[in-house]
């Protein structure tokens, strides 16, 4: 099995020399965490300059902390935003998404490509309220993109080109790992990477209280077990070996290893994370038929005014 590569990798000598700069103007709409990580990976990564890009936010106090830490342009108005940039990122919470939809639409520029990062809105929703033609492309992140070790799952929309997949895999590659998808598999990959974190801290919480209940600190139980995840998921992807085989090295005969995977087993640790995992797949499937039927009363209730 080679080892596993993501498009967050660092640049090749060969790639230092090339303008890496994305053309126009980027637009956020909402200027939340998720956002906002991405503003800065791009600046990070040198895929933008802060002149090119746009946010909103309601708050004045965010307005003016996003202007001062990264030099971009901000307003409180969304309409400002859509007239000036050829991307938009749509990073509103889910239940607002239709309503700054709406109010956009209008006043979104020619050939604009939208990109959606609110979770559980399908893109028959997003296309329904953007101007006929609009090429859209969902996505589904997850939270460590706060530190640039995102997983993010990309889906296109009927009218978007493989241009436009590469284009946004260019922008969330600057914050970790993408992968483009169908969307019918967007529900699976919020059931496991969208909801994996917290799986992951809950496991890193209980091995922490684990190392408290033997006699170590807190403090270096929670450094240590936060470390071992870290360090396994790059052991990991590093050597492309199945995890099987790296459980294996680990496994000595009559070993502690064994006798702690004994235990794991017994209490149904693998069972249970299959579980989580069908679970929030469900409830992922649930959201975006509320979000679709949400979507047409909305519709019907405009066509009664």
């Amino acid at each position: 099995m080679p080892a596993m590569t993501t498009t967050a990798s660092t640049p090749t000598e060969a790639d230092d020399g090339k303008d890496k700069t994305l053309p126009g103007t980027i637009g956020f709409l909402g200027t939340g965490n998720m956002a906002e990580a991405l503003i800065k990976g791009m600046l990070t990564a040198g895929l933008v300059k802060p002149e090119q890009i746009w946010g909103s936010d309601p708050r004045q106090s965010r307005c003016q902390q996003l202007k001062q830490q990264y030099g971009i342009n901000m307003t409180t108005h969304n309409i400002d935003v859509v007239r000036r940039a050829s991307i938009i990122m749509l990073s509103v919470k889910p239940q607002v998404l239709l309503g700054v939809m709406d109010e956009v639409a209008a006043y979104l520029k020619p050939k604009s490509l939208c990109v959606s990062v609110a979770a559980g809105v399908p893109l028959q929703v997003l296309e329904s309220h953007l101007p006929k033609g609009t090429r859209v492309v969902r996505v589904m992140p997850n939270t460590p993109a706060l530190v640039g070790a995102g997983a993010t799952a990309i889906a296109a929309g009927s009218t978007a080109t493989e241009d436009d997949l590469k284009l946004t895999q260019q922008i969330f590659g600057a914050v970790g790992f993408t992968v483009v998808l169908e969307e019918d598999q967007l529900d699976a990959v919020t059931g496991l990477s969208g909801s994996g974190p917290a799986y992951m801290f809950l496991v890193i919480e209980a091995l922490s209280d684990a190392g408290v209940k033997v006699g170590l600190s807190r403090y270096n139980a929670l450094a240590l077990a936060a470390h071992t995840v870290l360090g396994s998921a790059k052991l990991l992807l590093e050597t492309g070996q199945h995890p099987g085989h790296l459980k294996d090295m680990v496994t000595s005969p009559g070993g502690t290893a064994i006798a702690g995977l004994h235990t794991l087993e017994a209490g149904g640790l693998r069972t249970t994370l299959i579980n989580a995992v069908e679970a929030a797949t469900r409830r992922s499937r649930e959201l975006g038929e509320l979000a679709i039927a949400n979507a047409e009363k909305r519709r019907l209730a405009s066509q009664d005014k």
